[in-house]
C-alpha cells in the first residue's frame, strides 16, 4: 500500500498564509497598500485619495497594522503610515502578472 504524500507545508504555516490572503483580499486594504508602496501617508491623505471617511480608513489601517503589513509613526499630532513588509508586493506583482497574462489569452 502506498504511503500518503508528505504534507509539503505545516498546518500552522498554511493558516498564516490563509490569514495574510484574507487581509490583502479586501479592496480597500489592497488600495491602501498600493498607495503606501510609493510614499508614507497620513490617514487624512489616504482617506482623500480613496474618497473615504477617515474613520473607515483608520479601521482598515488597524487591520493592516495588526497583520504587520503597515507601521505607524507619530509626527506631532499626525500619524504617518508606511509599509512594514515589502515582501507582500512580490505576491501582488505575481498576481498582477497572472491577471495580465489571462487578459492576453482572452
Amino acid at each position: 500500500m502506498d504511503k500518503p504524500a508528505a504534507y509539503p507545508v505545516d498546518k500552522e504555516t498554511i493558516q498564516s498564509i490563509s490569514k495574510l490572503f484574507k487581509v490583502i483580499s479586501d479592496p480597500t486594504r489592497l488600495s491602501i497598500l498600493f498607495l503606501l508602496q510609493s510614499e508614507e501617508l497620513s490617514v487624512g491623505n489616504i482617506a482623500t485619495s480613496l474618497d473615504m471617511e477617515q474613520s473607515a480608513v483608520s479601521h482598515q489601517l488597524k487591520t493592516l497594522k495588526d497583520s504587520r503589513l503597515v507601521k505607524a509613526k507619530r509626527a506631532g499630532k499626525i500619524v504617518i503610515y508606511s509599509l512594514d513588509d515589502h515582501h507582500v508586493f512580490s505576491i501582488l506583482e505575481q498576481v498582477s502578472t497572472h491577471i495580465e497574462e489571462e487578459k492576453i489569452k482572452d
